[in-house]
């Protein structure tokens, strides 16, 4: 049986989400969708965008990303890569998120890069 919850209300402190460049998603330590901004919903709307929203993550990767968004459940995690679609690169950044300093579940962002990004690396910002 799927465990379904209510998707949380925003309030003042979260209302930012919303106005955000990019897609962001939230799950908790289970990997049932807490949160989708509007832009996460249009970029996942072939999984059917915001009526994810309660559903379990995993049933929407395929091997071998399934395993690999399980294993980072429950764990303070990190997993960054980058992709290409419809002419545009974009980063994926997925991280845990902690609660009274415990993993309560991953967050992740898709980011755009520029069209003029040359990968420069900045260092000794100190």
């Amino acid at each position: 049986m799927s465990r379904q919850r209510k998707p949380q209300a925003l309030d003042s402190s979260t209302a930012w989400l919303e106005g955000f460049g990019g897609p962001v998603t939230v799950c908790d330590g289970a990997g049932i969708i807490l949160y989708m901004n509007e832009a996460a919903s249009r970029w996942y709307r072939r999984y059917g965008g915001r009526e994810r929203v309660g559903k379990n993550l995993l049933n929407c990767h395929p091997e071998p990303s399934r395993a690999q968004v399980a294993a980072m459940l429950g764990h303070h995690s990190l997993h960054a890569y980058s992709i290409e679609r419809d002419g545009k690169r974009y980063v994926v950044y997925q991280t845990s998120w902690s609660q009274n300093g415990a993993p309560a579940g991953l967050v992740e962002l898709i980011l755009e890069m520029p069209e003029d990004h040359t990968g420069a690396m900045r260092r000794n910002l100190t």
